[in-house]
């Protein structure tokens, strides 16, 4: 059995509420073991024979659709991927202890070209990106308020899937199942 960790994008917003125990009983009815959630916000650990993530992805969202009557995009990595997500460091220390938020974009794929190029471009003194596999790191230098970035005005602008998680809910993750 592999673990992996899922983030669910969207699943309690617009008026949507689902128990924490309600996801892993969904999770479980799918064959999975061990299921766990982290956090109120889309975030299930879960044991499964090893396979392939975007079969488990379209699995899970094919039922998230079925049972609450809404999409929910799921973006699944193993718990060693997410250990490495978390230590990676994409900016020097000295810009991440001046900077108010560390934020992870989890895409289904690694971007192309022209994404990568046009999230470039949305670069500014507030926010600065980095592209390492499949996530985006998001650094945000002031208050995000103050910042015209959210996980929508992303994947408008790169025509991708996307859902953002701070850096310290990813290290607490990696901490408790890497």
């Amino acid at each position: 059995m592999s673990k992996y960790i899922a983030f669910l994008r969207a699943i309690n917003v617009g008026g949507h509420t689902v128990k924490m125990d309600a996801l892993r009983q969904l999770f479980e009815s799918l064959g999975f073991s061990n299921v766990e959630t982290f956090i109120a916000s889309g975030n299930v650990i879960f044991e499964a024979k090893a396979g392939n993530a975007k079969s488990l992805e379209k699995k899970i969202e094919t039922c998230l659709l079925e049972v609450l009557g809404y999409e929910v995009v799921t973006f699944i990595r193993t718990d060693a991927e997410v250990a490495e997500i978390a230590k990676y460091k994409p900016f020097p220390q000295s810009q991440l202890d001046a900077a108010t938020a560390l934020n992870i974009g989890f895409l289904t794929d690694s971007l192309d070209d022209s994404a990568t190029q046009k999230l470039m471009s949305m670069q500014t003194e507030i926010d600065d990106f980095y592209i390492h596999e499949r996530e985006i790191y998001w650094l945000c230098k002031k208050k995000q308020s103050e910042s015209k970035i959210s996980n929508v005005v992303i994947e408008k602008a790169l025509g991708v899937k996307s859902t953002l998680r701070g850096v310290n809910t990813v290290k607490k993750l990696a901490e408790k199942y890497g």
